[in-house]
């Protein structure tokens, strides 16, 4: 079994970054689209932070495409919650930064904010490459759903890979190929424990397919224990 990881908040790749803070002319609207899922992602666990969970790291992130529809590969410039933000109780504007461009090759991420951007920016750039349609990414942590990602069959990445890197940008679009992602709209990390990422059009869109897969998780467990309770 490969080994799992925890260390949630490093980042992997090579960050060129601008301490430079976002324009809330620009970025306002969109920031507070991404702020209000976050909020329900956090009151539902799926973002957070806790001691003792994933090395006491925070979890999870929201991301909004921000650039043209027609900008080319690698250069689909998107709004993302920054590095360790997901464990504050508040968020602003200042705690998101701008993805500008990515270069899987060379490991390396282009961004601007007053905050780094967060260790999974790689992975969401991958997903926005795969069309211009896709303009919302979250990326939850849910046990329920990733230990019965092959029952609801969900597109799962290959263990071996780990989060943040080139290999799981490769990945993604490896399991836009070769399953059903492109339907689905979900996909398990395999070897990132309860790593879950959802995509859509809209923010709607991505927070429904992830409730949705939410639901049916809880429905089979239930049917297994004969009921639910809260842990």
């Amino acid at each position: 079994m490969a080994q799992l990881t925890f260390d949630e908040g490093v980042i992997k790749f090579r960050a060129h970054h601008r301490h430079e803070g976002l324009d809330p002319r620009l970025h306002g609207a969109t920031a507070c689209t991404l702020m209000a899922w976050r909020e329900i992602l956090a009151r539902t666990g799926l973002v957070g932070q806790e001691t003792g969970l994933y090395g006491g790291f925070g979890y999870g992130n929201v991301s909004a495409r921000v650039g043209p529809p027609g900008a080319g590969r690698g250069r689909r410039s998107f709004l993302i919650t920054g590095t360790q933000t997901s464990g504050k109780a508040c968020v602003t504007l200042g705690d998101f930064c701008r993805v500008e461009r990515f270069d899987v090759g060379t490991n390396a991420v282009w961004s601007q904010g007053t905050v780094m951007p967060s260790s999974e920016s790689m992975t969401h750039g991958a997903l926005y490459d795969l069309g211009p349609h896709i303009r919302f990414v979250f990326h939850a942590h849910t046990p329920v759903i990733w230990r019965r990602a092959r029952a609801l069959r969900i597109p799962t990445t290959d263990p071996q890979v780990p989060y943040g890197t080139p290999e799981m940008a490769r990945e993604t679009h490896r399991l836009f190929r070769a399953t059903a992602l492109a339907e689905t709209q979900i996909l398990a990390m395999g070897g990132h424990e309860d790593g879950i990422v959802v995509f859509g059009r809209t923010a709607e869109e991505a927070g429904q397919i992830l409730l949705k897969y939410l639901a049916r998780a809880y429905e089979a467990e239930c049917g297994e224990a004969d009921g639910l309770c809260r842990r």
